[in-house]
């Protein structure tokens, strides 16, 4: 499936290597960019994964192109190679295409990071975990429901909680506010960062650097 969609999006088919260093094999992560398909969804704050993945990929001039469950692109850097899955299971079925994945290329559990919103995190604020509970998330909770572990590492983006008690759906539905929206791709920049640190130097050194 991988080789097939390295086809279709213009990229190598041949075994992945570092360009210009062919004994050095490339390392594979899945990375899974949390949200909703749908028009009404875009931009919403429970989209945050979907976004963080949509600064990667845009930075390094790769679309995101249809694969089984959801949108994916494959994106180099360095020695890593990351398939950027935005699922098409709805928030809480995301763990049916993170197991299908984790299945299909056989990798193993610490080459998977997960990116979500984050009510507990002021807006932009990040925290990368190497494993937790769902703190009451749909989605990470089918994914540790379907992995059966919650030993998976997540990136959570900071959403804020500034919302009337009773109001969390339609908060975390909602989109950023006007002043928000300003800052908003420079945050994005900063998480797309912080997954590349998480790829090349490890959990640990991307935790140390980026969480706050």
């Amino acid at each position: 499936m991988i080789e097939w969609l390295k086809c279709k999006l213009g990229l190598s088919a041949t075994k992945a290597r570092v360009e210009n260093e062919p004994d050095i094999e490339v390392k594979r992560f899945l990375i899974v960019c949390l949200g909703n398909i749908g028009p009404e969804y875009e931009m919403t704050r429970h989209n945050s994964g979907f976004m963080v993945g949509d600064a990667i990929a845009d930075e390094a001039g790769l679309p995101f192109k249809s694969c089984r469950y959801g949108d994916m692109a494959i994106v180099k850097v360095k020695n890593c190679e990351l398939l950027l899955l935005k699922p098409s299971t709805f928030m809480n079925l995301s763990g049916v295409a993170v197991r299908f994945w984790m299945n299909k290329e056989k990798l193993p559990l610490e080459n998977l990071l997960v990116i979500v919103d984050d009510l507990s995190l002021p807006f932009g604020h990040l925290r990368i975990r190497q494993r937790g509970s769902d703190a009451g998330h749909n989605g990470l909770k089918n994914i540790a429901e379907q992995l059966g572990t919650q030993n998976y590492a997540r990136l959570k983006f900071g959403v804020g909680n500034d919302f009337p008690k009773g109001g969390q759906i339609d908060y975390v539905l909602g989109r950023f506010p006007a002043e928000e929206q300003k800052e908003l791709p420079e945050k994005l920049k900063v998480a797309a960062e912080a997954v590349k640190a998480f790829c090349l130097s490890g959990a640990a050194f991307a935790m140390n650097h980026f969480n706050s």
